[in-house]
Parts: C-alpha cells; sequence; structure tokens
C-alpha cells in the first residue's frame, strides 16, 4: 500500500515536476528509514537463520530438499552477501551434479554466474556461462540465462566505457536481451523491466521512460522491483535535466533497498553523485559512505572501486563548505558562552555585595535613629541622674554593638570591593586576551583561504585545545583568587587533621576540594552556578562538599561560615 501511495504522488507530479521542498522531505523520510537498517537486516538474518537450520536438519541422501533449500538460501542472499551467496549457488550447483538433473544443472549454473558478476568477477562470470548448455532447458530457465548474459554485457560496457568496446558491447547485450524477451511471459515484470532497459541501451529512452512509468503505476512490484524500477528511470530524468525527479525516485528506490536490505545496489551511489553536483554535499557525503559500508558488506568489488573514487571529492568539497566554518564559530561560540557565565557569576557577586551595603547603611540609620530618641529621653528626664545613669550605659553598649557591627560591615564591604576589583579586572584582561587570540586567528585564516591552503586551516582548527583553555582559565582563577585570600590553603587545612589535610601535587595551585569552597568563600552559594563553573553535576559538587565536611574536625553546621572567616589580604 505504501507504495501504490507513492506512485500515485508520483503521478500527480509527474507533468509538473517535483517540487524542490518534495524532494526535500522525500530526503528527510529516506534519513529516516535510514535509522532502521539495522532492525531490517535483523529481519533478512531471522529469515536466513531459519532456512538455515531448516537445512541441517534435511536428510543427507534426500539431495532434492537439499537442492531446494540451498537456491532458498542463495535468493535471500542473492542481493545480501555475496560470498554467502557465492557458498549456496555453488552448493545447490554441486547438489545438482549429484541429482544428474540437467535443467537444476543449468539454473545453479546461471545463479551462480549471476552472484560471480554481482560481484565484478567478470572473467568466471563468461567462463560459468559459457559452461552451460541451452540445449532442452524449459523457457524460464532459458530467458534467465540470456538476461544474465545480456547484463553480463551491458557491465561490459559500463566498465570498459570508451568509443570503441562500449559499442561492440551493448550490441552484444542487446542480443541476448532479445533472446531473453522472446521467451519471458509479456505480461511478467521482468519483461516488462528488459524491454525498457534495451530501449535505454538503443537510446530510445521516450519509450524506455513510458516503459517504465506504467509499471510503476501498475503497482503489484515487490521492494526489490520497485528500487530496480525507480533506479532506472531515474537515470532518464537525469539525463533530461529533471533533478528534483530524479532525486525523488533515487531516494524512494534506497528506501526500498533498505526496507528490502539490498546491498547490491546503485540508488544510494546514484542519489550521492546527483546531490554532489546539484552542491548538496553534506547528504551526499552521507550516502557515499552509507553506499560504501553496503559495497563493502556485499562484497562488490567494481561497486567498491567506484565508490571510493567519488568519495574525493565531495570530502574535499565539504572542506570547502560553511560546515567547516560552522564548527569553528560552534567551538568559539562555546568558549565565550563560558566566559559570560563567568560574567554573570561575578555580576550576582557585585549584586549580592550591593544588597549588603544597603543593609548595612540601613544598620547606620537605625542607629542614628536609636540615638536620636535616647538624646530626647535624656532632656526630658534631667531630674532622675540615677535613671539618666542606667539608659547611659545602656546607650553605651548599644553604641558598642553598632560600631561593631559597622566595623564588620566595613570590613566586607573593603573585602567585598576587593574582590569586585580583582576579579573585574582579572574578567577585563582574560577577554582582552581572549578577542587578540580571536584576531590573530581570523587573520591566520583569512590569509590561508586566500592562499587555498585548507589543509593547514584544518590543522589551525585542530590545534584548538578547548580542554586546555579550560585548565588555562581555572588556572588564572586560582591565582587571582589566592591573590586576595594568600592564606586560604593553610587556613583551610587548620580545619582538619594532619593526615586529611590537602596536599597540592606539583604545579597544582588549587585542586577541586579547594576551587569549591574557594568559590563559596566569594560568595557563590548556589550550587548548580559552581557546578556549572566547575563542569561537574550537581550530586558531584554535594558528594565534594559532604566528604569534605565528614573529614573536618569543625561541626558540619560550623564549615562553611568559618570559611566565610578566611581573611584577604
Amino acid at each position: 500500500m505504501k507504495y501504490i501511495i507513492t506512485v500515485f504522488i508520483f503521478l500527480s507530479f509527474l507533468f509538473t515536476g517535483f517540487s524542490q521542498s518534495i524532494a526535500v522531505d522525500k530526503l528527510s523520510e529516506l534519513n529516516k528509514i535510514m535509522e532502521k537498517e539495522k532492525e531490517y537486516d535483523g529481519q533478512k538474518e531471522a529469515e536466513i537463520k531459519r532456512l538455515q537450520e531448516k537445512l541441517s536438519t534435511v536428510s543427507q541422501s534426500n539431495l532434492a530438499e537439499q537442492y531446494d533449500l540451498s537456491v532458498q538460501l542463495y535468493n535471500a542472499y542473492k542481493v545480501f552477501k555475496y560470498d554467502s551467496a557465492y557458498q549456496y549457488s555453488r552448493k545447490a550447483h554441486e547438489i545438482a551434479y549429484r541429482l544428474q538433473d540437467s535443467n537444476k544443472i543449468a539454473y545453479s549454473g546461471i545463479l551462480v554466474s549471476f552472484t560471480l558478476l554481482s560481484s565484478g568477477l567478470f572473467k568466471e562470470t563468461a567462463d560459468t556461462l559459457d559452461a552451460i548448455h541451452t540445449s532442452h532447458l524449459p523457457d524460464s530457465i532459458e530467458a534467465e540465462y540470456y538476461a544474465v548474459k545480456a547484463r553480463y554485457f551491458y557491465d561490459m560496457a559500463d566498465y570498459a566505457n570508451d568509443d570503441y568496446h562500449k559499442p561492440v558491447y551493448n550490441k552484444e547485450g542487446g542480443f541476448y536481451l532479445d533472446k531473453a524477451l522472446a521467451l519471458y511471459t509479456p505480461s511478467s515484470f521482468n519483461y516488462s523491466y528488459y524491454s525498457g532497459l534495451k530501449d535505454i541501451r538503443s537510446g530510445n529512452k521516450a519509450s524506455a521512460q513510458i516503459n517504465f512509468e506504467k509499471l510503476i503505476a501498475g503497482g503489484g512490484l515487490s521492494k526489490h522491483e520497485l528500487a530496480l524500477t525507480a533506479s532506472t528511470l531515474s537515470d532518464i530524468y537525469i539525463q533530461n535535466k529533471q533533478t528534483d525527479s530524479a532525486i525523488y525516485l533515487l531516494a524512494d528506490a534506497a528506501t526500498a533497498d533498505i526496507e528490502s536490505s539490498t546491498k547490491e545496489t546503485s540508488a544510494m551511489f546514484n542519489l550521492a553523485q546527483l546531490l554532489y553536483k546539484e552542491g548538496n554535499v553534506k547528504d551526499a557525503s552521507m550516502y557515499i559512505e552509507y553506499a560504501i559500508n553496503d559495497a563493502a558488506f556485499y562484497g562488490a568489488r567494481q561497486r567498491k572501486v567506484q565508490l571510493i573514487s567519488i568519495l574525493p571529492l565531495i570530502e574535499a568539497e565539504k572542506i570547502n563548505k560553511v560546515e567547516s566554518q560552522k564548527a569553528i564559530l560552534i567551538t568559539y561560540a562555546v568558549a565565550i558562552t563560558f566566559l559570560l557565565l563567568i560574567v554573570v557569576v561575578l555580576a550576582i557577586t557585585v549584586y549580592r555585595q550591593v544588597v549588603k551595603l544597603k543593609h548595612a547603611q540601613k544598620v547606620i540609620y537605625d542607629a542614628h535613629q536609636k540615638e536620636h530618641e535616647v538624646n530626647q529621653q535624656l532632656a526630658e528626664t534631667n531630674r532622675k541622674l540615677s535613671e539618666m545613669h542606667v539608659k547611659e550605659q545602656e546607650i553605651n553598649e548599644a553604641l558598642a554593638q553598632t560600631n561593631a557591627q559597622l566595623s564588620d560591615v566595613n570590613f566586607r564591604l573593603s573585602e567585598a570591593n576587593k574582590i569586585k576589583e580583582e576579579y573585574i579586572g582579572y574578567f577585563f584582561n582574560a577577554n582582552s586576551e581572549f578577542f587578540n587570540r580571536i584576531e590573530r586567528f581570523k587573520k591566520s585564516v583569512e590569509q590561508k583561504i586566500a592562499d587555498r591552503k585548507i589543509e593547514e586551516i584544518k590543522f589551525l582548527v585542530n590545534s584548538i585545545n578547548l580542554r586546555k583553555e579550560k585548565e588555562d582559565l581555572l588556572r588564572n582563577f586560582d591565582k587571582a583568587f589566592l591573590r586576595i585570600f594568600p592564606h586560604f590553603v593553610e587556613e583551610f587545612n587548620q580545619f582538619f587533621k594532619e593526615e586529611d589535610r590537602v596536599e597540592l601535587k606539583d604545579g597544582e595551585i588549587l585542586n577541586t576540594d579547594l576551587r569549591i569552597f574557594a568559590l563559596i568563600r566569594m560568595g557563590i552559594n548556589d550550587i548548580g552556578k559552581i557546578s556549572q563553573i566547575l563542569e561537574y553535576s550537581v550530586n558531584t559538587i554535594n558528594t565534594y562538599k559532604t566528604r569534605i565536611k565528614n573529614k573536618s574536625i569543625i561541626p558540619n553546621e560550623e564549615f562553611e561560615k568559618r570559611i566565610m572567616n578566611i581573611k584577604t589580604i
């Protein structure tokens, strides 16, 4: 039903031409089918396994059933895997000789020939075909013999592809195809398909196109037959410059090949070639690699050579496309995003310090208000000296507490300003250096593009070491932090027994344990933010914190408060 719907879609656009969007949609469908390749291949392998198990249970004396099962296994492997197809065609051929059945000997010899031809072994194909005697054969077997022989000469013409040998081989192929057509039933698929193929080889494209379109419109084709017909018809559209129609048909053919687990196919290769010529290098590269994998899996020698010859052209074109530039931009976008994240963290830190400053100002205001109220009370209670003395003491104590609070607030404001100045300076220095490096890289790339030194551009891109950039960024953070809190490590270690203290390795300024609490000391208490900066999961950061607190001689609930009491310079 799916393919009948495809036929109706095809016919509805036949006279107006396929639009580009329809071709794109068809490629999208193909890409989804490609993801299910293993599922379809699994079904094929399950069918093969069932036949193999059945063959293994057949009695050694039952040669007729062994022959039939060997032929069925050949047909299962015919367009799936060359070496297995060849193995079972040879097995059927040997059994046919043991049965002394001339028809089976001839038919199994044709199977061997087809397998050899599919793998590109032309001499072996010719030798096997020449050994087959066609006299007294049934029409169906004799027609298959001539069809394989016609394909042999057509493949030889395609392989030679010159002005001298190609016409000779095409003529021979047409001769044997006429013999096959004379034996096929006119209503059969083989008769219709080979008639169209003969028209193509003889240059009668218009007749061939009508023949193949009728064959597709008639429905009832197997997936392999549909793939074969659509792929062949697409070649006519390519010659007629109907590119979108050709892409649609080749995508349909490739889809049918995947669903039927056909590895001996040219549809995917032809689709890749056509897309490459149209400038769609991304899809062309994906399809050519898929076709190479299919050819390697099947074992088609001439197909692998044909495919590998175009792969370097497609890959070279990919280098010149925007995809490579996009990858470079994405790399730098990640780095810039990381720096922007640091800016956001610093902005949050500064904002929190401003909030603390406002709170300190409120404390000062409240203190002034209280002092004013006390002065009013003193003016009103001059007569009550004893009570005034008591209130004076209370005021003095309140002032002492206020002054202590002010002293603490002033210290924290000073500390916040120091952190702000240090890290804002560090951020702008880091950004300045980073953008200078981008500028130098941009100039290098522009120069090498102008000089067409593509490989050197790849080298420049590959030389970008994001891991090292991250390590450098963290190292610079460590240095900046220790300029503000030079005794942080020593004071941190005072919270632990001697055997549990942090010991830095050679070259380390801070390690992950210290960085987590360094960020907390800076006022970053959000575990999510800390996990983003250090590129660990939230669970990992929590695990680190719990492990460190459990080792400490300080109670867990007091640990972070003691961290916050570590002083700057």
